[in-house]
């Protein structure tokens, strides 16, 4: 490790750990956003709920941090896995089945809805349109690792719209997947990217909980008020 300190970054370290080999440029920036991208969502996701209410018992930090993790399932933020288990049978069928991107996404939509099956990754509880994911397929773009499992997110998000009527955008799950599948990560482990990515969140809502709060309150997510600095954006 004392070889790599200061030669590689945290997110290149940790595709290292788990592929065995760097990841090339693009993949490392790409990695580093989707670290970033879920690092908080305020205090009303349950990772946030659970990791608050064990530390206002008294619990320590690591109690806190592993209550927050243990609410990460397949409803928040455990779709990363399930979005790239669809992804992966959609272009299979364009290469099996001789389908168009389109046609293999109408089906994968159809043989869902069938077996009422919900598609991870797509639709918010928040957002129209996931801004994260609208970041994350820029960068994509740009970094040129942009390819068939991207492109058939976008058209199964169409082939939802026009099964169902309603607009269920890619969110920031979806949209890790469609990353993780172009650069070939196993998706038994793509949970651990959104894992790791919200860790420092939690322990900011963690410390705040300890160090500003009365031990055993009630958490009422609705409550909570901001009281940190002004909005900043970096240029």
């Amino acid at each position: 490790m004392d070889n790599l300190m200061g030669r590689v970054s945290y997110c290149e370290a940790f595709f290292l750990a788990i592929t065995g080999e760097l990841p090339r440029p693009e993949y490392g920036r790409l990695l580093d956003a989707i670290l970033v991208s879920s690092v908080d969502h305020g205090v009303t996701p349950p990772s946030a709920t659970a990791a608050m209410t064990i530390a206002s018992t008294g619990n320590p930090l690591n109690a806190a941090i592993a209550a927050g993790v243990l609410a990460i399932s397949r409803f928040h933020g455990g779709a990363i896995e399930g979005c790239m288990g669809v992804l992966t049978q959609a272009v299979a069928k364009t290469q099996t089945c001789g389908l168009s991107v389109e046609k293999a996404a109408a089906s994968i939509v159809r043989e869902n809805k069938e077996a009422k099956r919900r598609i991870p990754g797509y639709g918010h509880r928040y957002h129209t349109d996931d801004p994260r994911t609208e970041r994350l397929f820029e960068l994509a773009k740009e970094e040129g690792v942009w390819g068939r499992y991207l492109d058939m997110a976008v058209a199964i998000e169409k082939a939802l719209f026009e099964a169902s009527g309603k607009h269920l955008p890619i969110n920031v799950d979806g949209a890790i997947g469609a990353v993780l599948c172009e650069m070939g990560i196993d998706p038994k482990i793509a949970n651990a990217f959104f894992i790791a990515s919200r860790l420092p969140g939690l322990v900011a809502h963690i410390h705040e909980e300890m160090t500003t709060q009365k031990p055993m309150r009630r958490i009422v997510a609705s409550d909570a008020r901001y009281t940190g600095p002004g909005e900043r954006r970096i240029k």
